[in-house]
């Protein structure tokens, strides 16, 4: 069934500047700014108003209903990103060849990993900052996207094939995430 009409408001809170052009949302705060274009989405409003931005949109399928929440997850997420932070937790695994890792520029290399000479390495991606501290990796940023997609990037650079998961568990693992000075994780 179609919606008719659906509006959102959501306040800004104190401390975070907001400018949108069009489809473009660029939030700014204590923590740093993101920018992100939501352009590819259509059918859907976005202005800023005194202290609140206002999502419009008309006729909505299930579809358009989909994108419009989803859009106000992003905003929220963007909110939280600039005020607070995201971190992510990987653990470090291994049974008989001590991996080494560590950070270099934009880039993070794993080495002896099962024994390999080859080094693995995972991109961090721009705005996000890896810690290497004994058998943990801290990955912290204001853009949980980036934040994840980092952390993932290393999860995946240790994956090994061909062999039973169960008997060689040596890899890095992603095993806590959090919102930075928040009670609540996941």
């Amino acid at each position: 069934m179609k919606a008719v009409y659906l509006h959102e408001e959501i306040e800004i809170p104190k401390g975070i500047t907001v400018m949108v052009d069009g489809m473009k949302v660029k939030v700014k705060g204590t923590k740093g700014e993101i920018e992100k274009d939501f352009s590819h989405i259509t059918g859907i409003t976005i202005a800023v108003q005194e202290n609140k931005i206002m999502l419009e949109t008309t006729f909505a399928d299930r579809k358009r209903k989909a994108q419009f929440y989803s859009l106000i997850a992003h905003i929220k997420n963007m909110f939280t990103g600039v005020t607070k932070g995201y971190r992510y937790y990987l653990k470090i695994i291994y049974t008989h060849f001590p991996v080494t890792v560590k950070v270099a520029n934009n880039e993070v290399q794993i080495q002896n990993l099962i024994g390999e000479k080859n080094i693995r390495k995972a991109r961090i991606m721009p705005g996000v900052k890896v810690s290497v501290k004994g058998e943990d990796i801290v990955v912290e940023g204001s853009d949980v996207e980036m934040v994840g997609q980092t952390a993932a990037n290393i999860e995946a650079a240790t994956k090994i094939t061909g062999y039973d998961r169960r008997v060689f568990a040596d890899g890095i693992y992603i095993y806590k995430k959090e919102v930075i000075g928040s009670e609540s994780n996941e």
